[in-house]
């Protein structure tokens, strides 16, 4: 299997640190508001990692944090916590907060068909593991203790930007919202525990042999991903926003703690993009997979938007990109479903397609190759449909589109049922009942349709995010 590795930024081989074991930690949600599809994107790319390790056969463990406490609103060590920030928008207690939103996370991660890992920890359950390491980089001199706080010394480090391969001042420049702090000998250092000494009225404080406090955000999945998984981690993954500053302090703190190389392959997804630029919760407005079920989207539909793009490149989130998806996933849907039980296997080509498949996944996860693979096993007149339905079973243990369930939905559903709504709306100013007409109206614009009204009569389009 050959893997695009930030580390060394070309594809290269993966070879696992011990035989046939794949250590996997990927970067979880911090649970202040909820994920939205550009997170979940980030998300079913894992997914499609995790899986497609399984499916060649690999012997897979995979952790993720969900961060509860320390992740400042800055990426960098400026701002306040974001439970902090969500405490006082919702007037909730912080773990009222991480617990409601972990499980709209979940429940959002589960629609679109992601496997839960084997290990998901949240940051506040392993204080102790992360006052072990400081204790130890302290010892060792990578650490010291400047107003209270405790930092991470950057220039005991030769290679502290090996992930990014940027000149320092470039990349201390780039980060957002930098607040010069005159505790730091270095303002690139990074915080690895807080104290009240900087935030005075923080919910959520320990004792630790420094004055209680609480783990700044890169120390978590540090000492959670070497608490789960072991000193060698295989693969670590993440969006390209992570990249700095904060797997760059991770693996300075983790190979300072250790005293070897860490993880060997870096994985990163690319951002999922809106008419506007990238998403994010700072914009206001959180599109979530919940919300484009309520709009009548299925939520496997955007998955297969996800998987007609390849996981390294930048996608362009729209309506229209999105009712395509799922009006070419319908058609499929209803394709396999009109496959008939005949036939005994045709071992010889179901071997032929799958390798076909598998050189697509291999080669980097190219999930738009591997779905023309797909198409091609269904135009193929050679094959019976027994071996067309035993294939599309096959690649469905990555994909995760539940191909073969019953299409239930056929794919001008949603278009009927705007009709429908239409003619409603029409009957309505008929009767002069124009609140029921403006309710239909404006139940539509909040599902993203937008009613046009000419004198040829009403039509729609569908709005873009």
């Amino acid at each position: 299997m050959k893997l695009y590795n930030t580390l060394t930024k070309k594809v290269e081989d993966f070879v696992p640190y011990e035989g046939n074991k794949v250590r996997l930690y990927t970067c979880g949600p911090t649970v202040y508001h909820y994920a939205h599809i550009g997170n979940i994107r980030n998300y079913i790319g894992h997914d499609i990692l995790d899986k497609t390790l399984r499916y060649l056969g690999y012997d897979v463990c995979r952790a993720m944090n969900i961060t509860d406490v320390g992740h400042l609103t800055s990426d960098s060590d400026s701002g306040e916590d974001k439970m902090e920030v969500a405490k006082k928008r919702e007037h909730k207690s912080a773990m009222e907060i991480a617990k409601f939103y972990t499980d709209a996370f979940f429940e959002d991660f589960l629609k679109v068909n992601c496997k839960i890992p084997e290990i998901v920890s949240p940051a506040t359950e392993n204080i102790e593991q992360y006052i072990t390491i400081i204790e130890k980089l302290l010892k060792d001199g990578y650490a010291y203790e400047s107003g209270g706080n405790i930092y991470f010394d950057i220039s005991k480090l030769d290679n502290y930007y090996c992930l990014t391969n940027q000149d320092s001042n470039l990349v201390v420049g780039a980060r957002e919202s930098v607040e010069d702090d005159s505790n730091k000998r270095n303002q690139a250092d990074f915080v690895l525990w807080f104290t009240t000494s900087k935030f005075e009225n923080h919910e959520l404080l320990w004792d630790s042999p420094w004055g209680k406090g609480y783990p700044g955000w890169h120390i978590e999945c540090s000492g959670i991903s070497i608490k789960y998984l072991g000193e060698h981690l295989d693969i670590h993954g993440g969006g390209v926003d992570n990249i700095f500053p904060h797997h760059t302090n991770e693996i300075a703190q983790s190979e300072a703690y250790l005293g070897h190389k860490w993880c060997n392959y870096w994985f990163h997804n690319e951002h999922l993009l809106d008419d506007s630029g990238k998403m994010s919760k700072s914009k206001g407005d959180i599109l979530t997979v919940s919300s484009l079920v309520q709009k009548g989207y299925d939520p496997l539909a955007f998955r297969f938007m996800c998987l007609n793009s390849h996981y390294r490149k930048q996608l362009l989130f729209n309506y229209e990109n999105l009712e395509q998806a799922q009006k070419t996933l319908n058609k499929l849907k209803k394709r396999i479903s009109s496959l008939k039980d005949d036939g005994d296997i045709d071992e010889e080509l179901f071997h032929s397609y799958v390798m076909k498949f598998r050189d697509a996944m291999e080669n980097d996860l190219n999930t738009s190759n591997a779905l023309s693979v797909l198409y091609e096993v269904l135009k193929d007149n050679h094959l019976n449909d027994n071996t067309k339905k035993k294939l599309v079973e096959d690649f469905d243990q990555i994909f995760s589109l539940d191909l073969l369930s019953i299409n239930s939905t056929d794919d001008n559903s949603l278009d009927s049922e705007i009709l429908e709504k239409i003619q409603e709306r029409s009957d309505a100013k008929k009767n002069k009942d124009f609140l029921l007409a403006d309710k239909i109206r404006d139940e539509l614009l909040e599902r993203g349709i937008k009613l046009i009204d000419t004198r040829e009569g009403t039509t729609y389009e569908f709005i873009k995010d």
